[in-house]
């Protein structure tokens, strides 16, 4: 097992390498930059100013030079500084990843324990009207575009019915609040935003597990087990379910890097102060040096999702040798 896992960082890094390449590029290329909104923005900056705010940024160099000092830096975890303010890029990011590993770590959660019992339930009482209202549910959670659902939601319970806030992590005097009533606004500051987060995962996810369970209780050893007279719930959560998780492990560990990119949408919706936001308005404000950060620290998430959804099926499975 350590033998894999250390293989799979390895494999981990040409993919990261490719992905902070790409990145590099693009954000390069398109039009615009730090320098030209800060000169766009006063009449005053002269010529000699932008050339000189550029050569202070190393954006004269060539592109392939400013890339490999920028990966040299990025190596000792040095992002570098923010062209807004002038703060590291690393201290910014890590002011903001705990909110977006809040949002994305109780979306999981969420996802999890609705879908997978939704799923199996669905598959057991096949063409039942409880499986005829997850299909419909599942049909319109994989059409609704979640953005317009989170507007939807948002003009509902916070606009008319005024029951539940639509922006930001806390009320504006939180600080003023006992402990128990900061947790609880807390709370009530999560609910939306992890719900419309989980909201596609779990259509999707449920689907996945009510098609997968299908398929293994139609083997001949669950007829076995059920011919030789052991209860039906042990013939399913003992003999059935565990067959049937490899691929809902599989299709769980490919909603993270989901989650963790549409960040940037929800984020930005409901004012989450979240590393999504912050990669969303580096990218309005041409800060490079900040959204090279976001998509690195995203990519390496991701990446570590993948490694650890691979080894889990070692975990569901017994015959699985690596």
């Amino acid at each position: 097992m350590i033998k894999y896992t250390l293989k799979r960082l390895l494999q981990s890094l040409p993919v990261l390498f490719g992905i902070t390449l790409i990145t590099f590029a693009l954000a390069h290329v398109t039009p615009g930059g730090p320098t030209a909104l800060q000169s766009n923005m006063n009449a005053k900056v002269s010529a000699d100013s932008v050339a000189k705010l550029r050569a202070l940024y190393d954006l004269d160099k060539p592109l392939h030079i400013q890339y490999l000092k920028w990966l040299k830096r990025m190596a000792r975890l040095d992002f570098g500084e923010s062209f807004n303010d002038n703060r590291p890029v690393l201290d910014k990011i890590m002011e903001k990843i705990p909110n977006t590993l809040l949002l994305t770590g109780l979306s999981l959660f969420l996802i999890l324990i609705i879908a997978l019992p939704i799923g199996v339930y669905s598959a057991v009482k096949q063409n039942s009207i409880f499986d005829k209202v997850i299909s419909v549910f599942t049909l319109v959670g994989y059409s609704m575009p979640t953005f317009w659902l989170a507007l939807l939601l948002m003009m509902y319970f916070g606009v008319y019915l005024q029951i539940l806030p639509v922006s930001g992590m806390r009320s504006p005097d939180a600080e003023r609040f006992p402990f128990y009533l900061k947790i609880f606004d807390r709370i009530w500051h999560l609910i939306l935003p992890v719900f419309v987060s989980a909201f596609g995962g779990l259509a999707s996810l449920s689907r996945y597990a009510r098609s997968s369970m299908l398929e293994v209780i139609r083997q001949d050893y669950i007829r076995t087990a059920r011919a030789k007279g052991l209860p039906e719930s042990k013939v399913i959560y003992k003999h059935a379910l565990r067959n049937a998780l490899l691929p809902v492990v599989t299709i769980l560990g490919l909603s993270l890097p989901g989650l963790i990119s549409s960040g940037f949408i929800f984020e930005t919706i409901f004012a989450w102060p979240g590393m999504g936001r912050l990669g969303f308005e580096a990218t309005m404000s041409f800060d490079y040096t900040v959204v090279m950060g976001v998509v690195t620290i995203g990519a390496i998430l991701t990446l570590m999702g993948n490694i650890i959804a691979d080894i889990t099926y070692a975990l569901v499975d017994p015959r699985i040798k690596y």
